[in-house]
């Protein structure tokens, strides 16, 4: 596969653990992985190695500015333009009712109170949420990451054994 089967954008995440999870997500499944925005954390190669993040280097990690910047410099690479999609705890709509396809942007807010309001306001057409039974409003961002990744991966076909991104 030459280009990356999803991209999966952080906006200003603020947990270590988290992105470290969500890094090894994207290096198993060769998605790339986006950080937008202030991180609450450092990315350099001391802190990546002290926090045992030793696969680190099996993953393809852009920075940006904004998220206007990491559309646009996603777009410039990609053969089809892509959909950006805002993942949210409080969107009115499931992923599982939209087109998420191979190339696509999956994009999520800080753990301590998601992407900003006017954002999700402004492109309301692109929000979407996962599901919950009860009470609880969302999912940890490192599961709710996989969830969505691995959807995108299992509509299209590529979780058979040997038939992956690398298979």
């Amino acid at each position: 596969m030459s280009s990356p089967p999803l991209h999966v954008v952080l906006v200003e995440p603020e947990i270590p653990p988290n992105t470290g999870n969500i890094a090894r997500l994207c290096g198993a499944t060769q998605s790339h992985l986006h950080l937008v925005g202030k991180l609450g954390f450092r990315i350099d190669e001391h802190s990546v190695r002290r926090a045992g993040l030793d696969y680190w280097h099996l993953v393809q990690v852009e920075t940006h500015d904004s998220l206007t910047a990491a559309e646009s410099s996603i777009a410039r690479k990609s053969t089809e333009p892509p959909t950006t999609w805002l993942f949210s705890g409080k969107a009115r709509r499931s992923y599982l009712d939209v087109d998420l396809r191979l190339g696509d942007l999956l994009v999520f807010g800080k753990e301590s109170v998601g992407l900003p309001q006017e954002l999700l306001a402004e492109r309301s057409a692109e929000v979407v949420g996962i599901p919950t039974l009860g009470a609880v409003r969302s999912l940890n961002l490192a599961n709710s990451v996989a969830i969505a990744v691995y959807e995108v991966l299992r509509r299209h076909g590529l979780l058979a054994i040997g038939r992956g991104p690398t298979g």
